[in-house]
Parts: C-alpha cells; sequence; structure tokens
C-alpha cells in the first residue's frame, strides 16, 4: 500500500473532513433494536461464501514484551511487566526468553513469508530503545534490530504497521513518575514517538500510538491483573486513561503537523472491546445497559477520540465525581485524531468475566454486532482490525482446530458486516504469528499461529492448523464455495418410497370410542349431577368394532392424509404385545391395534414400514422379564426376540412389504456403556438376533408376503475437524468404522467385524481388561454375512472429529472427540446443518458395499417454531436436493427418503411436522409439493404412468380391502342368479315352442296326438 502515498494524503483529507460532520454519538443503541426474529436460514445469517474486496489488508501481529525475550539483552532496560513479572507472578520464568524473536528475527521473516500476509503489526519495545525512558540516544543494538525488521519487510513488500505502545512501559518512568498517572508522561511519550518517526518513519505508513488503552487503565489500576499491579482505586484508573487519550492526541497532532506532509502516513490507536446482547431486545431499559455498558470501555475512548472530543454522556453522569474534565480546547485538539479506526476483540477483552462490565446483560462473540455499533455510532468510519483471535491451552501444539473455528467464525462475521450492512473494514489482523508471553496467564495459554517449543534451544516456528487456514484464506482473499455441484433439477423414480417416520406407536388397550358398541342407554344429568345413568330395561343395537373407533387411529389418518406421504414407518412396542417376553401371553388387543394401523394406512395409499424393535436412550424397550434376566447380553435375548418377530410376521406380514428389525443398535451403546466389553457383546447379540430373524422371514414368510427387511443404523457423516491434521482425517474414518462398518460389514460385506476396527483395538494396546470384539463362529459369519434386503440409514448431521486417546469405554475406544463448528447453521438442539454430508455418507456407502438398495429411513432436524418452521423447510430442500446428486450423479440406488417425524414430544426437541397436539406446521406443505414433484424437476417433465406407481402386489392390495371383496361377491352372486334365471327360462321357452311346432305337422291314419 505504500506504492500510493499521493492517493492516500488526499484521501486522509477527505476522511477527516468527513468525519468532522458525520459523527452521531449515541446512534450505536439502535443495533438492538434491529429485528431479533430474523429467520436463522436468511441470506444475511447464514455462513457467507464470498470475497473480501481487492486489496484487502491482510496481517498479523506481535507485541513486542510477548515475543521478543531477551529481556536484559544488548543494553535493554526493564519494563514494568518485567518488575511485575518478578513480584507478582513469580511462578513464571522470566529468563526463557519467549520465542525470542529478538535472536530469531530470520525465523519470523519465514513465518510471515509462508503466511504471505500483506502486512506485519509489531510494537517497539520503548525500554529496548531507550532504557531509562528517556535520552538523546538511543540504545544502538536496540535501533539495529528494529531498522534491520523493517528493511526485511520492505524488501518482502511487507507493510509495517508499528505499535509505539504495547504496555511494556520503562520500568524507570514508573518509579520516577508514577507511570500513567503522572501529566508528565504525555510529553515524554511525544519525545519517544519523535524520535520514532525520525527513524524509521520513511518505510512506516501505518502508525499505532497505544494498544487497548482501556486494559492499561483498566487491568492496571483497578482490578490488578497488569503491570504496574495497582488495585482499586477509580480515580487513578480514570486519570490514567484521561493522560492515555491526552497523550495518543498529542503524538497526533505532531505527525500530522511535522511527519505526515513528507511521509504521507496514517495514524491511529487501537481500542479493544468486548460485547454484549440484551436478555430481552424489547425491554428499553436492558438496552440502555448494553449501550452504557459499551459507552464504560470502547466509548471511553473512542467518544473523545472518535465523536465529539467528550466521554459519552452516559459514562459522565456515573462517574461525575471521578472522570476528569476535558476543556473546550483539549475536546477540539482530541477531537478527530484517528486517520482510522483501529479496533481489538479479542480473549483479553473478555477475561476475567467477572471484572467486565455486563450491566446484568449477557457477553457475546459477535465481532459483526460491534463492528455495527462503531459504523452507527461514529458515522461508518474506515475499521482497520488491529488484533483478532482466541486462544489454546498450552499443552496444545500445532492442531490448535478450535482456534482455527473461531477465525473461521471472526471472519466471515468480519466478510458479513462488509457485504451486508455496509461497514467499511480495510484490514484485519491475525493475532498473533507465535506464541508467547501471555500477560496474567503467563504462558498458560497459547494464541500463536505457529507454535514455539519454549524450552527448546533453535525455538522453531511450527506452523499450526491456523496457520494454515489463515494461509489459504489469503490466498483466496476470502471463503470460496467448496462444494462442486450445484443445485440439481431431475426427480426421483415412480416407485420412490416418500415416507414420515414416527417413533414407537403406544397401542390403545381399548377403543376410545365405545358409544357404537355398548348397547345401553344413558341419560345425561338426569339428578344434576352431571353425571350420566344407565336406562334399565332397554338395548340397542350395535356394531361391531372398527379401527376407527381408536381416537389415535383417527388423529394419526388425519396427519398422513395431510403429509401425502407414500409410506409411514413407525415401531411396535415389544413390551405390550409380549409382557411376558415370550408366546405364552400374547395381547391379541395390541395386535389388533397395530393392524388396524397398517390396514387404515393402506386405505389412504400408506404403506407401512414397520420396526419390530425401537430402543432409546432412556428407555431400553424390552420386556420386564428379559430386562431382569440381562437384556441384551444374555443370549437367550435373541431366541425370545425371533418368537416376537415370527408372532409379528404372522399377524401383520399379509399387509406389511417392508421390516426393520432394530432401529439404530450401534447406538445400544450408549446404554450398554459399563465397558466397552459389555458393548461389543450386546452388539453381537443384536446382530445375531437380526440375522436369525432375517432367515426365519425368508424362509418361511417372504414366498407368500413377498417382503424386504433390515436393519436401520444411525449414520452420521464425520469429516476431519482439521483439514491440515492427518491425525484428524484417520479419526474421521476410524469414526465411521466403529460407527457405521461395525454393522454393516457383517452384513454386506464379510460375516466379520471390520477389519480396521479389530486392528485397532488391538494396536491400543490395554492387555486382558482391554476392549476385544466378539468372534464369529463359521456356522454365524454364513448367519450374517447377506442378512439385509437393504441398507437403512438414520442420517442428521456430519460430526467434525479430532484424535484425542481417550480409554475405557466403546465411545472411548474410538479416540475421537467431537468439535462444534460454530460458523454453521445449527439447530436448537445443536445438530450442524451439513447437507453435503449426506451425499458423502451415499457414497461411501456405494463405494465400501456396493450397489446395494438404500433407504433413509430417518433424517430431519429440531425447529422452535410452532408453525413457520423454516430451518425443517431449508433443511429438507438441502438434504433432498443432495440425496437427489446421489441418485442422479453418484448412481446411489435410493430406494425412498422418510422424515423425521410425525409429531414432536412435549418438553423434547422439537423435530416434529406436527406440534404436540396434532397442529400442522407450514413444512408440510413445503414436503407435499416435493412428493407430488418427486423431487426438483424441469418444468417439462412427464408426469409417471399410472401403471408405474403401485410398486406394490395389486392382487395383495386389493385382497386387503374386505368392503370391496363383500361388494364384489354380491355383485357376482347377482349376477351368476341371473344368468341361471336366464338360461332357465330360454331353455323352457324353447321346449314350448318346440312342441307347439310339432301339432302343425300331419299325422298318417290311426294315430293319435300325445302332447305333454
Amino acid at each position: 500500500m505504500s506504492s500510493r502515498p499521493p492517493r492516500r494524503s488526499v484521501m486522509l483529507s477527505a476522511l477527516l473532513l468527513l468525519r468532522a460532520v458525520t459523527a452521531f454519538s449515541g446512534d450505536g443503541r439502535a443495533i438492538w433494536s434491529r429485528n431479533p426474529t430474523v429467520s436463522p436460514v436468511n441470506e444475511s445469517q447464514l455462513f457467507l461464501y464470498d470475497t473480501f474486496p481487492p486489496n484487502f489488508f491482510w496481517g498479523v501481529g506481535t507485541g513486542a514484551l510477548q515475543v521478543e525475550g531477551g529481556w536484559k539483552k544488548d543494553g535493554k532496560g526493564p519494563s514494568i511487566w518485567d518488575h511485575f513479572i518478578q513480584t507478582h507472578l513469580k511462578s513464571v520464568d522470566s529468563t526463557n526468553g519467549s520465542s525470542d524473536s529478538y535472536v530469531f528475527l530470520e525465523k519470523d521473516l519465514s513465518a510471515l513469508d509462508f503466511l504471505g500476509v500483506s502486512f506485519y503489526q509489531f510494537s517497539i519495545s520503548w525500554p529496548r530503545l531507550f532504557p531509562d525512558g528517556t535520552g538523546a540516544v538511543a540504545n544502538a543494538q536496540g535501533l539495529r534490530y528494529y531498522n534491520a525488521l523493517l528493511d526485511a519487510l520492505v524488501l518482502r513488500d511487507i507493510e509495517p504497521v508499528v505499535t509505539l505502545y504495547h504496555w511494556d512501559l520503562p520500568l524507570a518512568l514508573q518509579e520516577k513518575y508514577g507511570g500513567w498517572k503522572n501529566e508528565t508522561m504525555i510529553d515524554l511519550f511525544n519525545d519517544y514517538a519523535t524520535y520514532c518517526f525520525q527513524m524509521f518513519g520513511d518505510r512506516v505508513k501505518y502508525w499505532i500510538t497505544i494498544h487497548n488503552p482501556y486494559l492499561v487503565a483498566w487491568h492496571g489500576y483497578m482490578t490488578g491483573l497488569h503491570a504496574p499491579g495497582e488495585k482499586g482505586d477509580t480515580a487513578a484508573v480514570y486519570t490514567v486513561g484521561h493522560n492515555l487519550i491526552k497523550a495518543h492526541s498529542k503524538v497526533w497532532h505532531n505527525y500530522n503537523a511535522h511527519f505526515r506532509p513528507r511521509q504521507k502516513g496514517w495514524l491511529s490507536i487501537t481500542l479493544g472491546s468486548h460485547w454484549i446482547e440484551p436478555n430481552r431486545r424489547e425491554n428499553a431499559m436492558d438496552t440502555l445497559d448494553c449501550q452504557r455498558s459499551m459507552a464504560s470501555v470502547l466509548g471511553w475512548f473512542a467518544g473523545p477520540i472518535h465523536g465529539d472530543g467528550d466521554y459519552p454522556e452516559v459514562l459522565r453522569k456515573d462517574l461525575r465525581s471521578t472522570l476528569p474534565v476535558f476543556s473546550e480546547a483539549e475536546k477540539k485538539d482530541v477531537r478527530g485524531t484517528a486517520d482510522f479506526f483501529a479496533f481489538s476483540f479479542g480473549p483479553n477483552n473478555f477475561k476475567p468475566p467477572n471484572t467486565m462490565a455486563k450491566k446484568g446483560q449477557n457477553v457475546s462473540l459477535n465481532l459483526r454486532g460491534v463492528l455495527n455499533w462503531i459504523k452507527l455510532e461514529y458515522g461508518n468510519p474506515r475499521i482497520l482490525i488491529a488484533e483478532n483471535g482466541w486462544f489454546t491451552d498450552s499443552h496444545v501444539k500445532t492442531e490448535d482446530t478450535t482456534a482455527m473455528y473461531m477465525m473461521k467464525n471472526f471472519l466471515n462475521q468480519v466478510l458479513q458486516a462488509i457485504r451486508f450492512d455496509g461497514v467499511q473494514v480495510f484490514g484485519y489482523t491475525a493475532w498473533s504469528l507465535l506464541d508467547g508471553f501471555e500477560w496474567q496467564d503467563a504462558y498458560a495459554i497459547r494464541r500463536g499461529l505457529f507454535y514455539v517449543d519454549f524450552n527448546s534451544t533453535q525455538k522453531e516456528r511450527k506452523p499450526k492448523s491456523s496457520a494454515h487456514y489463515y494461509k489459504q484464506i489469503i490466498q483466496e482473499n476470502g471463503f470460496t464455495f467448496k462444494e462442486s455441484t450445484a443445485d440439481v433439477q431431475g426427480q426421483f423414480p415412480c416407485d420412490f418410497s416418500w415416507g414420515i417416520t414416527e417413533a414407537v406407536l403406544k397401542p390403545e388397550v381399548a377403543a376410545s370410542s365405545p358409544q357404537f358398541t355398548d348397547p345401553h342407554l344413558y341419560v345425561w344429568n338426569a339428578t344434576g349431577n352431571r353425571l350420566l345413568h344407565r336406562v334399565e330395561g332397554v338395548r340397542l343395537k350395535t356394531r361391531p368394532a372398527q379401527c376407527t373407533d381408536f381416537v389415535s387411529i383417527k388423529k394419526l389418518l388425519e396427519m398422513l392424509a395431510r403429509t401425502k406421504v407414500t409410506h409411514f414407518r413407525f415401531a411396535l412396542d415389544w413390551a405390550s404385545v409380549l409382557p411376558t417376553g415370550n408366546l405364552s401371553a400374547v395381547n391379541r388387543q395390541a395386535l389388533r391395534y397395530y393392524r388396524c394401523v397398517v390396514s387404515e394406512g393402506l386405505k389412504l395409499g400408506v404403506s407401512p414400514m414397520v420396526t419390530l424393535y425401537h430402543p432409546t436412550d432412556a428407555h431400553l424397550g424390552l420386556p420386564a422379564p428379559l430386562l431382569r434376566a440381562g437384556g441384551w447380553l444374555n443370549p437367550a435375548t435373541a431366541r425370545a426376540f425371533q418368537d416376537y418377530a415370527g408372532l409379528c410376521f404372522q399377524e401383520l406380514g399379509d399387509l406389511v412389504r417392508l421390516w426393520i428389525t432394530i432401529n439404530e443398535p450401534n447406538r445400544l451403546s450408549d446404554i450398554y456403556n459399563r465397558t466397552g466389553n459389555d458393548t461389543y457383546r450386546a452388539a453381537h447379540h443384536l446382530l445375531l438376533a437380526h440375522a436369525r430373524v432375517w432367515h426365519l422371514y425368508d424362509r418361511q414368510y417372504r414366498p407368500a408376503q413377498r417382503g424386504a427387511l433390515s436393519l436401520s443404523l444411525h449414520a452420521d457423516w464425520a469429516e476431519p475437524a482439521s483439514p491440515y491434521s492427518d491425525s484428524h482425517r484417520r479419526a474421521a474414518e476410524r469414526f465411521l468404522q466403529f460407527e457405521v462398518a461395525w454393522f454393516a460389514e457383517p452384513l454386506f460385506k464379510t460375516g466379520d467385524y471390520p477389519p480396521a476396527m479389530r486392528a485397532y483395538l488391538a494396536s491400543k494396546g490395554r492387555g486382558p481388561a482391554g476392549s476385544v470384539l466378539p468372534r464369529f463362529s463359521e456356522a454365524d459369519s454364513r448367519l450374517v454375512k447377506g442378512a439385509a434386503d437393504f441398507c437403512a440409514l438414520n442420517h442428521f448431521t456430519t460430526r467434525l472429529v479430532m484424535h484425542v486417546p481417550q480409554g475405557g469405554r466403546h465411545h472411548a475406544d474410538r479416540d475421537v472427540r467431537f468439535l462444534q463448528d460454530i460458523t454453521r447453521l445449527s439447530s436448537p438442539s445443536r445438530l450442524a446443518v451439513v447437507p453435503a454430508g449426506q451425499r458423502s455418507l451415499l457414497r461411501w456407502v456405494r463405494d465400501n458395499y456396493g450397489d446395494v438398495d438404500v433407504y433413509i429411513t430417518a433424517n430431519g432436524v429440531d425447529d422452535q417454531a410452532l408453525h413457520d418452521d423454516q430451518l425443517r423447510k431449508y433443511y429438507l430442500e438441502k438434504y433432498l436436493q443432495e440425496a437427489l446428486k446421489a441418485y442422479l450423479i453418484d448412481k446411489v440406488k435410493i430406494k425412498g427418503y422418510y422424515a423425521f417425524k410425525l409429531t414432536e414430544e412435549k418438553s423434547k426437541p422439537r423435530f416434529g411436522f406436527f406440534t404436540a397436539d396434532f397442529k400442522a406446521k407450514s413444512s408440510i406443505q413445503f414436503y407435499n409439493q416435493v412428493i407430488s414433484s418427486r423431487g426438483f424437476p424441469e418444468s417439462s417433465s412427464p408426469p409417471c404412468d399410472e401403471t408405474q406407481t403401485d410398486s406394490e402386489c395389486p392382487l395383495c392390495t386389493l385382497l386387503t380391502q374386505k368392503p370391496l371383496i363383500f361388494f364384489g361377491c354380491c355383485c357376482f352372486s347377482t349376477l351368476a342368479l341371473l344368468l341361471s334365471m336366464i338360461i332357465f327360462h330360454r331353455r323352457k321357452r324353447r321346449k314350448f315352442w318346440k312342441v307347439k311346432n310339432l301339432q302343425h305337422i300331419p299325422l298318417k291314419k290311426g294315430n293319435k296326438r300325445v302332447l305333454n
């Protein structure tokens, strides 16, 4: 940027004029009055794939005290922080040199080359140049170091952004004058700045006077967390702040008058802040408290400099007795003394939480919000984000994945502020280039993009995941959309199963409409007691019980009719059908209820997919005797399940073509989690139970019933949390092996558990007590292999996984930990909405298990909206798009899609298309439209041939319609009777006419005519 100094000078003059007439202090309060009910899927709220403006200023920063080291080297004088470490942070080793940038300058420059930044923001150590804070002659070695650094940056075409004061005040000035409490510091600071302008200004076009003066004053003189460590003197706090503002102002005027005309540079002060959100946006007092919170931190310094030259009005009222007063001349001098708004937004502004000015409201990391506040409060200034980033624990080395996602979030918020809100951000500083000394946290946390082993001698700079990520952002100048395939137009096949899923249907013990089956007559309120009284001696005609006597079935049919689905998936309650766990006591009423559900659904044209067993985290779903006998840890449960399944096939199989034996057996680890071995043993019994039921159906029922059977697996997709980490990539594949292949591999491929799963458990080397997968006998392997007619997947989200060694239980055996990407659209229950993950999962299944038929048997998201559930509609559209891409482009044999779920449950995440009181949500209409269109067709797509739309057996369907059968029999009998009567009368009439015709034939003489 230094190549255009004339233009910069003209722009600066225009900017100063603009700032003088457009500062409207107090307008920032409007930020909290904006519409709080903006849809989460509104374009302005979603992650923005776009680029930053051309020539956006990409940089990285450090502080001298944090990274230079050499605190006594080459004549450097002590600073207040050197003293503070020795007196307040005695456990910190101040001799280890931190990252030793003073010694390893070339390594810092190599790190900058790696990133490809536009600028490097660093600070000059005041005591390294002037050991006692003053003097006509600077420390030659310190001067040599900064000259070498600046020359190297210019050579690399990296713009220097130089901070004059980043908290390391010469100790001599603190001891002699009391530091920033003394007004003498204003002139001393100006003298120091003048020297820097003289020596370095020919190569520096961007100057920062003071870094985050709020922390200098507040933590240095109120909380005592920062040097010089003074506490509790409120008057001193605001005196220090007052002097810092005046010192900055004096330096700005000095530069403006004596150096800007020749050097053509820009100068500002970096102001830091938190951000705050009101408890209730509609409450005026809450929003006022938010404004007071921002005014007491950011406004404290921004008001005088970027505003009207004075402190915010709320601050003047609250601190009337302690806040210093600007004279009119001082206001004039202070106002407008910044050529751009340099802003710091990092962890130091949020720590410790108990020292923050929250005013009873909610602290937030919404960088976009605070940038908009600055725009409204100070007339839309040009903004340089002079510090931004997060931290990791000290044990984290190069895989700083959490910090990488925090950077992603902050950067996208900046981009949204630029593109959607018109905020004039022209540059961004990632903090920090290197791991270093982190103030009151010392070496307990790390903030660098490059890892440094402080105990090593060479202090090598190793790029972290965040460094790789930031490098990519700089190269692409933003966020490019990585999805290779845009939305497609096309349709699913005519025999596609469009379904909706419900969990376990609890059977009604008796019909809820007894008025048609009770023969007695009743009179209500005959004696005024509002009760029914039976009238004795009167008997009424009744009719046989009907399925629609069950109120729950009526409601169910009404909802299914509104969804317009072709299939309905629900689960039977094993414990209700067989309370004892065996065939000695069969609940026929429960079976009749389920048969009614199926038959009444078929009358609507809705075919069933029936799940035999549906355990949940809260309820294992086993009959009580089986549960007491050990549940799935007992092999006898598998045999009991086979008997139960046979009963269901016998009673319902003539109506059911799609069966699921067990829903999500791979998630029973949440229950059998005492040890990993318990989990694997229970899963082994579940798999064998399923295989035996499949063979039972295949042998005895499939020839007549012509159905298909499988089990459904919970199948979240997994991606490496850091794409730059090999260990994360391996962890993602390992998660899929332990989550999906655990059951899919035996069924669809080998008849045994995945080799990768066995090998990893063996490699953990835990000895006799370690987790071990059970072994299949040859007979069991043959039994399991191929025992599934299709692959059923319950898919909801995509997980970001990282490798973290753990131990003890099944989940720990995987050695993975999940990470939440806060930039991704998520549901209230924190389900990340990542549609592309579904397509990746479907491809993975095809690649590993061939062209197997696939049903997506549950797919949905929770949405808090009771009617206009926009998140669910967005989710449906995007996930169905990915399923269509998998079908059309990847040639995955998707046979059906079942949205999850029909109704929501009270006090649980709202997954339902209908509320708990059966009210439809707007997503129903969207799903209807997709079903009727069979996807996302082009306008000219031909409709399905009616003869192809029914994949069921037409004769079988007809035979299930009892009224039609009765009517047909009546018609056939009547027709047969009529035909018989016609035939009889025709024959009789024929005989009559034959006899009559014989009377006209002449007879020989002597013969008599005989008539019958």
